[in-house]
């Protein structure tokens, strides 16, 4: 029998012990945590899943907060959204059954959010888990949101007419990838999927046919949002989104411009983490990064109390970095956003060309490419140091410019010709052609072969594709292993095409391990997959780790409360407030 989690103070399981943060100094005054480690809890206590969010110190009501962005978002759908932007602009207007609370400097709090706390998971099996929703929360029109809104909201995720969103939910409640299949939504719009059911009106059930520990990561994600079925409006929902959040839609011009206005019926005392300070949020559309950036900058009129999207543009760094009066109005940090040369397992299957493969990065070169420290962090491990239970290791120690010494043993003479498939924009040929120096002093000949840009996603998730390296990046929808080295390494789940699988590892003793690991409750997890990262690296070099994104934004002198997304890498917005 598994032992029982101590309680931590304030009513919180803890999922892991947070690592003292590795600072450093860009050399421009400005410190970013290159290496911070995550710490996480789940709320047990329902004192921490209710409101009033602590108050910004400083903030006022009042205000227009404007972001610019050079393209729209995708999908304000909440079943439908997907994209980072999409995730950190959903909050404004839509609640979830669980919820995030973040400081933006890793320490992070699972609370109930809908609901009253994050989930009870009924026999201690993670198969039977029951939500009970909180009273007071209410639509834009004031009815009140119940068990029955949040259910056909998760229950249209299976329409696939309004695909784009997680499938977590869907697959679970279905145990079946192909869900759609299993129920449809079409002919049952009055029904609810297996697994899900409504008890009464403040009461929402989920039944798996296997043990689904990480319900209540999953929860958070926008797809629980609840719609009441008279305010569907199937793929236009996304124009005119309904309200439980503490903003609501009042305009919506396609590709041009989003404005959000206060949601009169959104209590304060039923959210954890949202204020309402600005009197109004404006999205606006099309400005480059570029463009963007250089309004932020000249902070005038209205974009004194804009925010700039996108992260500040290579070409804007070292203007940015150099002037002392923009030092304020700048946020560095790191970010989940995890970046790896996929090794083709299929192709290179001899552990010791995948080793010499790891101790031949020149990862300090391949930063400096990439524009610097304010642009991207190396790293040595599977999952980045956002991640819940993280531990730290290098598993073919070569220093920040490789051990090409090593690399040439463990080759024993081979020269290993291997191709790298590069997207054809310009950045990742730069680094394309940094890596191709890099191997072949190492003892390898690398050929570059162009890959489109705008088809290079869907061609390295091809099983039989033609490269036997590839760039390529993960962000996790939750800052756990569970969403990281099972999605990226379950050899099971590889098909023909689609693959998240992209190195295309299978080891049946992994996949064993990563079984084992998924049905532990989300409080031993964190060490576990850690020990996994390890081994899977140790044992298998399926990849190599090359770096995490750095976050490096500008904003308006009276911008006040944005912070980096622990868990998503881009601004939240909960906290955000103009100041006088």
């Amino acid at each position: 029998m598994r032992p029982r989690a101590a309680v931590a103070a304030g009513g919180a399981i803890a999922l892991v012990v947070s690592l003292a943060a590795c600072s450093k100094n860009t050399g421009e005054g400005v410190t970013v945590d290159i290496d911070r480690r995550q710490t996480g809890v789940i709320a047990t206590d329902p004192k921490d899943s209710t409101g009033p969010a602590p108050a910004v110190p400083g903030a006022q009501a009042g205000g227009t907060f404007t972001i610019i962005r050079e393209t729209p978002i995708a999908h304000l759908d909440p079943q439908r959204t997907y994209s980072f932007v999409g995730l950190l602009a959903a909050p404004l207007f839509a609640r979830f059954l669980t919820t995030w609370k973040d400081d933006g400097a890793g320490n992070l709090v699972l609370v109930g959010d809908l609901a009253e706390t994050p989930g009870n998971n009924v026999n201690d099996d993670c198969k039977l888990w029951e939500f009970k929703i909180k009273d007071g929360v209410k639509f834009e029109d004031g009815r009140p949101v119940t068990s029955k809104e949040i259910a056909y909201g998760i229950a249209r995720s299976f329409d696939p007419d309004l695909a784009g969103g997680p499938t977590y939910l869907q697959e679970w409640l279905a145990d079946n990838p192909q869900y759609d299949t299993v129920w449809d939504f079409t002919a049952n719009r009055t029904g609810l999927p297996p697994g899900l059911s409504t008890p009464d009106e403040r009461t929402l059930r989920f039944e798996f046919a296997k043990p689904r520990c990480d319900l209540p990561f999953a929860a958070s994600l926008p797809s629980t949002a609840p719609l009441p079925p008279d305010k569907d409006t199937g793929i236009n929902l996304g124009n005119a989104p309904f309200s439980s959040g503490p903003y609501k839609v009042t305009r919506y011009q396609a590709g041009v411009e989003v404005v959000l206005e206060r949601n009169e019926h959104w209590d304060a005392a039923t959210d954890p983490v949202r204020h309402q300070y600005p009197e109004r949020f404006v999205w606006t559309f099309g400005p480059t990064p570029d463009a963007a950036a250089n309004r932020v900058i000249a902070d005038s009129g209205a974009d004194q109390s804009a925010l700039s999207w996108n992260y500040v543009p290579a070409s804007l760094v070292s203007r940015v970095v150099g002037d002392a009066a923009l030092r304020s109005r700048t946020i560095l940090s790191p970010t989940p956003s995890a970046n790896h040369l996929v090794i083709n397992n299929r192709r290179v299957t001899d552990l010791r060309v995948r080793q010499a493969l790891n101790y031949a990065i020149d990862r300090e070169g391949l930063v400096k490419v990439l524009g610097g420290q304010h642009v991207a962090a190396p790293m040595t491990t599977l999952m980045p140091s956002s991640t819940i239970g993280h531990r730290a290791y290098d598993a073919y120690p070569a220093g920040l410019n490789g051990e090409l010494e090593k690399a040439r043993e463990l080759l024993g003479g081979q020269t290993p010709e291997l191709v790298l498939g590069a997207a054809d924009s310009a950045v990742e040929q730069q680094v394309a052609t940094q890596l191709k120096g890099n191997l072949e002093r190492a003892g390898f000949k690398i050929t570059i072969r162009n890959i489109p840009d705008d088809a290079k996603l869907d061609e390295i998730k091809k099983r039989d594709n033609p490269w036997d390296l590839y760039l390529s990046s993960w962000a996790a929808d939750w800052p756990s292993g569970a969403s990281i080295l099972p999605v990226l390494y379950d050899g099971r789940s590889i098909r023909a095409e689609g693959n998240s699988n992209e190195s295309y590892f299978n080891d049946p003793a992994i996949n064993v391990e990563l079984d084992r690991i998924l049905a532990l409750p989300p409080t031993e997890q964190g060490p576990e997959w850690a020990k996994l990262d390890e081994r899977i690296m140790k044992e298998h070099a399926p990849v190599v780790p090359l770096y995490v994104d750095v976050a490096y934004l500008v904003h308006g002198s009276k911008v006040g409360g944005i912070f980096v997304s622990s868990v998503f890498g881009f601004p939240s917005l909960v906290n955000a407030h103009v100041k006088p």
